[in-house]
């Protein structure tokens, strides 16, 4: 989920707290009731809050672990690509040794 998502969501629920609250204060009932409906509006918004949060948060986990699983194939790939690398090089050194004391013996000669 992008910052700007996460931004409107946390909009759109601010805004939704606000609405309530404004509406239940200027509604005609005794304070009592009134204080009663902000609280409960209170613990709605929470739980709504919550419940995005605990989507957010689990999405996020499962980006970061997927990702993270990524990175170790990626890296293990290139475990693997930099060992045959490595036997290419010491074959080829091999070769040219070799060559080398072919040349070196036939000098000596």
């Amino acid at each position: 989920m992008s910052n700007n998502s996460v931004k409107t969501i946390l909009a759109l629920a601010t805004g939704a707290a606000i609405g309530a609250g404004v509406g239940i204060l200027f509604a005609p009932e005794k304070g009592s009731k009134t204080r009663v409906k902000i609280k409960d509006s209170y613990k709605d918004a929470e739980k709504d809050l919550k419940k995005k949060f605990d989507k957010l948060s689990s999405e996020v986990k499962t980006k970061l672990s997927s990702g993270k699983v990524d990175l170790e194939g990626s890296y293990e790939d290139l475990l693997s690509n930099l060992s045959y690398k490595t036997e290419d090089v010491i074959s080829f050194l091999e070769i040219k040794l070799s060559e080398l004391k072919d040349k070196n013996a036939k000098l000596q000669k």
